[in-house]
């Protein structure tokens, strides 16, 4: 449950433009990213999604690194791990719209491959391309997992609210034996 919880914080806050790239990357991915960025000529689409493409590489790089550290599993109370989530969901946002476009998904993928400094390839790109499409075409799991989050929330709410009026009524009752 905390996991649908965190990941659907991190996705509404990706939605809402929390966060446009990964904030944890090393000086070489962002030497490379820039080195991309200049040498990209293509049309200002092309710019975006292979933009794009490097956040989303960044950010699903440090997210493996931390996964394989953690001896191959997803540490959902790792805080650098939502803000990873969060940033490969804001930049993947574009594939949303344009999954169809062979333009997009080309330059998409020519920045993912330069920022995931060999875990994205020639020989993979398309296979994760297509998993981050069906990752962020899928609204209705995004929207199950958010309304389980605002369910959740509202039931704390209301246990914290039964909690602080035993300890109200608790304190009294205590009080009452005075200084014996």
């Amino acid at each position: 449950m905390r996991k649908t919880i965190l990941l659907a914080v991190a996705i509404m806050m990706a939605g809402c433009g929390f966060m446009k790239n990964s904030t944890g990357s090393n000086t070489s991915a962002q030497a490379q990213q820039t080195q991309q960025t200049q040498q990209t000529t293509a049309q200002p689409e092309g710019n975006t999604a292979t933009s794009a493409g490097q956040g989303a590489g960044n950010a699903l790089l440090a997210l493996y690194k931390q996964f394989k550290a953690d001896g191959n599993k997803y540490d959902y109370k790792n805080m650098q791990n939502i803000l990873n989530t969060v940033s490969l969901v804001a930049n993947c946002e574009g594939l949303k719209d344009n999954y169809k476009n062979t333009t997009y998904l080309t330059e998409f993928g020519k920045g993912l491959i330069a920022s995931s400094l060999g875990l994205v390839t020639k020989d993979n790109v398309t296979t994760v391309t297509n998993s981050l499409v069906d990752m962020i075409k899928n609204n209705e799991t995004v929207q199950n997992a958010t309304q389980q989050a605002q369910n959740t929330a509202n039931q704390a709410a209301g246990y914290a609210n039964t909690a602080a009026q035993y300890a109200t009524a608790l304190s009294s009752l205590l009080s009452a034996f005075g200084g014996k």
